[in-house]
């Protein structure tokens, strides 16, 4: 599948325009996704060199990222705006599965809830 993942409150506490700490089993939950054969696009509000220290990140932890912003392949089919996945993973999306870890200025995705649903 392909996977569009948001950032901040994401994959790492939202701490906008730093990057926050990585969110409880973000990590281990995206490197077992690319294992499986899944393409992850980052998708963000980041942009110039905020969108650099979140593509940073990603190589930091040895994630491997299909596209940025933008699903490499849609071109060809399409010239909408919209970055094509299948799904998408978001802290602010409707019915995404939430904790509020100590220490954080605000609640990130529960990796466990997506581990559960993508890597059983």
């Amino acid at each position: 599948m392909i996977i569009a993942i948001d950032f901040d409150g994401t994959c790492v506490d939202h701490m906008y325009p730093l990057v926050g700490e990585p969110a409880p089993g973000a990590v281990e939950t995206l490197r077992g996704l690319v294992k499986r054969g899944h393409q992850l696009i980052l998708w963000t509000m980041r942009s110039g060199d905020y969108l650099n220290e979140a593509e940073d990140w990603f190589k930091k932890y040895g994630i491997q990222l299909y596209g940025v912003q933008k699903n490499p392949t849609q071109h060809t089919w399409s010239s909408s705006p919209k970055c094509y996945a299948q799904i998408y993973i978001d802290d602010a999306g409707f019915g995404a599965p939430l904790i509020f870890p100590e220490g954080f200025a605000r609640p990130c995705i529960d990796w466990d809830e997506v581990r559960k649903v993508l890597l059983s």
